[in-house]
């Protein structure tokens, strides 16, 4: 409909291309994926504003500029294989698939899933793989991964998914406590890694067996 067009072109603009979000492919995806489709009916006429919306199970999907900042902290160039913790609404690894090869999406709530996998089927984004799982252990039979991003927020970030990351590879994740957080960019280069602290943020718990207990 045209005004959610209008609403994604104000969003790009004010919230994204004013700030400091350069990357054209980035900007690309964030005007061309519907937003408004991953959130209730109740809530479509908000989702293009500048903060985060409830999704239900005591979840939330991202506010626009946190999507597009940890994307472009990734630097995804457009054959990457992703893995995301966190599928949550899936808005942001419907952006993802516009920017690499193949996203693979892990979530534990089975009726967020559920949402998520039937908005991906109706917009046809086909290179996104799901599944219900604990996803602090990731999903190890199909890494490595050349990026990983965890949309929840965890006391530390899981080994396993350290493990997971290929060598060059680069993940971002909220670590902390249950409060606050930061935003933590972890890149790996020829056996070393390397950790960045990129901005405060406030997440969601990262909830399994390498993060916090239910």
């Amino acid at each position: 409909m045209a005004q959610y067009g209008t609403g994604r072109e104000r969003m790009v603009q004010e919230q994204l291309r004013n700030r400091d979000i350069t990357d054209e492919r980035i900007l690309a995806a964030m005007l061309e994926v519907p937003r408004h489709l991953f959130v209730d009916d109740a809530l479509r006429g908000r989702a293009y504003g500048d903060h985060p919306l409830p999704i239900g199970a005591g979840q939330t999907i991202s506010q626009p500029y946190i999507v597009a900042y940890m994307t472009q902290a990734l630097q995804l160039t457009g054959m990457e294989k992703v893995l995301e913790i966190g599928t949550g609404s899936g808005y942001q690894a419907a952006i993802l698939s516009r920017l690499c090869g193949q996203v693979y999406t892990v979530e534990r709530i089975n009726s967020l899933l559920a949402g998520a996998r039937k908005t991906f089927d109706q917009l046809r984004y086909y290179n996104i793989r799901s599944k219900l799982d604990d996803g602090t252990i990731g999903w190890p039979e199909n890494g490595p991964y050349d990026a990983i991003i965890v949309t929840a927020g965890g006391p530390s970030i899981p080994e396993p998914l350290l493990e997971q990351l290929a060598d060059p590879g680069r993940l971002i994740m909220p670590v902390g406590n249950q409060h606050v957080q930061d935003l933590q960019l972890v890149e790996k280069r020829e056996g070393q890694v390397a950790v960045e602290t990129l901005a405060s943020v406030r997440f969601v718990d990262l909830v399994g067996e390498h993060g916090w207990s239910k």
